[in-house]
């Protein structure tokens, strides 16, 4: 792993990709490493080829860009391995439920992060933490095991504050922290996640006319096995990327409880586009500022108009607003809570006061960006979402 590190921190620079990635090289390696003959499954596989076919023509990846790609398609393939070798000595694990998980979306930059991180303080509920997202002990080997497993994804995550400096300003991490489901589906390599991180329009639009069925039945393979040797806890899942896949969403979880926060579009998506253009910058020679804008905008409008079609008489959605959760954090959970029909703990609560004093004490300071750095313009973007807005009655933000 340090080595391999030290591969990827040497490839840093604008230097072309010298060769394309192929899918049938990188499953032979995968296979080899495990020592298995195949996957159970490979459902997955025309994903990969659209993805790296997207990557290879379109992302203009540098050196550095092609290393992580490889180095993250590997390592999901080992995990899908470690899946499947781990479900032959346990064939029941796919008949266990995951029962009314609870799933945070709504428009990004809108206190998704926040409302999920306080809520799962509460140590009767369960999370993907970023440690099991990267290499899942899908075996339940233990704590000395665990200990290395989260000791490797501190390391990685060292490795890329150096790669991206910026990134975590705008989206602090940490190896035991909370994380979105869009880094569970990546590993069947169905995810907006790549488009966060690679140039490749060919690829998002297959992923949007596909859809996303495979995945969220993934996604639930993947929290059985998380869950299968803890105690029963409710599920509280985030993504604002959600919306996007909520037909898919509800056909494997028919029992899922949403929640969706709703701000000012014009407000969050100079933010939206910023952080992808700096998670873009180490892995392609192509970053237009301008291109992104139009990219994200026409992505949150086709998100603002799936949110605006959730009937208003559906008892399963729980609608908020951003501001009224940044300034009643708890009368925030309460409602949550109640809309799921749980009862916040008096352990919970205290835990949950003192993650809020922590939060106050770390808050960083706010950061606004200009629209016009994106090619965005602030009266275009408010008639565009007018519908949205008007709907939810979603207040205007100063720029």
């Amino acid at each position: 792993m340090y080595k391999q590190c030290l591969r990827l921190i040497s490839s840093a620079g604008p230097r072309a990709a010298s060769s394309a990635l192929e899918a049938e090289e990188l499953l032979d390696s995968a296979l080899r490493s495990a020592g298995r003959t195949d996957f159970a499954a490979r459902s997955f596989v025309p994903a990969l080829r659209r993805l790296l076919e997207a990557c290879n023509q379109e992302a203009n990846l540098t050196r550095l860009g092609a290393r992580a790609l490889r180095y993250d398609v590997l390592r999901c393939l080992r995990n899908l391995l470690r899946l499947d070798a781990f479900e032959e000595s346990s064939p029941g694990l796919l008949a266990t439920s995951v029962r009314a998980p609870v799933f945070i979306t709504g428009m990004p930059r809108s206190g998704t992060t926040f409302l999920h991180r306080l809520i799962v303080q509460d140590p009767n509920t369960n999370a993907l933490r970023l440690y099991q997202l990267v290499h899942p002990d899908v075996s339940h080997s233990g704590y000395i095991e665990t200990c290395l497993r989260k000791a490797v994804v501190r390391l990685q995550l060292a490795l890329f504050r150096v790669i991206v400096p910026e990134f975590h300003e705008l989206h602090p991490v940490g190896v035991e922290e909370p994380e979105e489901c869009t880094d569970v589906i990546a590993q069947v390599f169905q995810s907006s996640r790549f488009e966060s991180s690679y140039r490749i329009p060919s690829y998002g639009a297959w992923l949007r006319a596909t859809g996303f069925l495979e995945a969220y039945r993934f996604h639930r393979r993947f929290l059985q096995h998380l869950q299968v040797h803890g105690p029963e806890r409710r599920w509280i899942l985030k993504s604002p990327d959600h919306v996007f896949a909520l037909d898919e969403l509800r056909a494997v979880y028919p029992d899922a409880r949403l929640i969706v926060i709703h701000r000012d579009p014009v407000r969050v998506l100079a933010s939206v586009a910023k952080l992808t253009q700096v998670m873009r910058k180490p892995f392609t020679l192509r970053n237009d500022p301008v291109e992104i804008g139009k990219e994200v905008t026409a992505s949150w409008i086709d998100g603002a108009r799936r949110i605006a079609a959730l009937s208003s008489e559906d008892s399963s959605v729980l609608h908020l607003h951003y501001r009224w959760i940044v300034s009643h954090p708890l009368d925030a959970v309460e409602a949550v809570y109640r809309h799921c029909g749980l009862t916040v703990s008096r352990e919970a609560e205290y835990r949950m006061f003192h993650w809020l004093d922590r939060t106050r004490v770390a808050r960083r300071p706010s950061r606004r960006y200009d629209l016009a750095n994106f090619g965005l313009n602030a009266h275009h973007l408010r008639k565009a979402f007018a519908h949205y807005t008007e709907k939810f009655q979603v207040e205007a933000e100063s720029n």
